[in-house]
């Protein structure tokens, strides 16, 4: 991105993903394939001389954000479909402007990865304006939700829902956002006693600091609030309805908090929240997952409620190349699965691959931490 110089990545990582933020700067810029989906062929060592962990799921279209599930025995994910629109890397993320959504399914860990074509056209969204984001998806009711963050025709995000009557769509969008959502990055957890709650917001080209009070400042902050002394912006809870369309409250900060139980602040930019939160639970204990941004870590916090507050830990995922993290975490046949992305097809910020890793609860409840890269 343009400010990429001005962030804090770490030395190991820093050639990496510098030379690939600019390289899909002048990518976008020089772009002659508005309409590119057929990806390159995946390099077997990464710009810094190692290997990557895993391989990219599909190759036959970018995907990224992947929001995974298991459904019917089977897993299926919910990622953005990305595409070169020939625009160039800005900090509001205008250079990712994804405009449907594919879906995804396997029916194991290594398995065979079957693309099920276009589940939702943002043509087919009656208040979409334009850049269909990062999704998420549940089942209840005998139906199936897709959620998903998209600009209005002011250019302001709010998170709409679709429903289908199978995993894979089409859905069907309903005719206006979800009343009293914003910002991005929806994600969807039902706990044991069948409650479900969304988890959303990103900083940022996410708009989250523009909602600061409460109300859309179009003139607010481009980044965050710079307040490093003040509690940090965090990501936002809300409990659904029944009928999974509607928030059943005014949505509610989810604090995360240091093991002092004081609120991590501004400053904390290798700990602090930026987007693409998740929630899993694991031995009755509430793990909020989220990105860490600017400094390109996935990070976790550990609460006793769906609300919080989550005390922070650390991190688990090494910083992976490109700028964006973004991922899920699923249980299937009693292993933990990590989802997430890097660039490695492309090498280009906006044009990012699928990828999976066994993800591992140690005996005390921490996470171990994954190297995207191996020797």
């Amino acid at each position: 991105m343009l400010k990429l110089i001005k962030l804090k990545i770490p030395a190991a990582i820093a050639p990496t993903v510098i030379a690939f933020a600019f390289m899909g700067t002048a990518s976008a810029q020089n772009s002659a394939k508005s309409n590119q989906t057929k990806t390159e062929t995946a390099s077997p060592k990464a710009p810094n001389g190692k290997h990557y962990l895993s391989q990219p799921l599909i190759k036959s279209i970018y995907t990224a954000d992947p929001s995974a599930h298991v459904f019917n025995g089977k897993i299926y994910i919910y990622p953005s479909h990305d595409y070169d629109a020939g625009i160039p890397d800005n900090d509001n993320g205008d250079q990712y402007a994804m405009k449907d959504f594919h879906i995804l399914s396997m029916d194991k860990i290594g398995g065979k990865v079957t693309d099920n074509g276009v589940a939702l056209d943002i043509k087919n969204i009656p208040w979409a304006g334009k850049q269909l984001w990062a999704p998420d998806a549940a089942f209840k009711n005998g139906k199936y939700y897709l959620y998903f963050p998209v600009k209005d025709k002011h250019d302001v995000f709010h998170i709409g829902v679709a429903v289908s009557n199978k995993p894979t769509g089409p859905f069907k969008a309903e005719p206006k956002p979800i009343a009293g959502s914003f910002s991005i990055d929806p994600a969807v957890f039902t706990d044991t006693d069948g409650s479900t709650y969304m988890y959303f917001g990103g900083i940022w080209g996410g708009q989250l600091q523009r909602w600061k009070d409460g109300k859309y400042d179009a003139n607010g902050s481009k980044t965050d609030l710079q307040q490093d002394e003040k509690p940090a912006l965090t990501v936002k809870v809300a409990k659904l309805t029944n009928n999974m369309l509607e928030f059943s409250e005014k949505p509610r900060d989810g604090v995360i908090v240091d093991k002092n139980g004081k609120p991590l602040l501004g400053k904390d930019h290798d700990k602090r929240f930026f987007e693409g939160s998740w929630m899993h639970k694991y031995k009755g204990k509430y793990y909020l997952t989220y990105s860490t941004g600017d400094t390109h870590f996935l990070a976790y916090a550990i609460g006793k409620t769906p609300y919080g507050p989550f005390v922070y830990q650390g991190t688990f995922l090494e910083p992976v190349q490109g700028w964006t993290t973004h991922h899920s975490i699923i249980e299937f046949k009693g292993k933990w699965y990590l989802f997430y992305h890097d660039t490695q097809l492309s090498g280009k910020n906006h044009l990012r691959n699928v990828k999976v890793t066994e993800l591992i609860h140690n005996p005390d409840g921490s996470i171990k931490m994954i190297d995207p890269f191996v020797d």
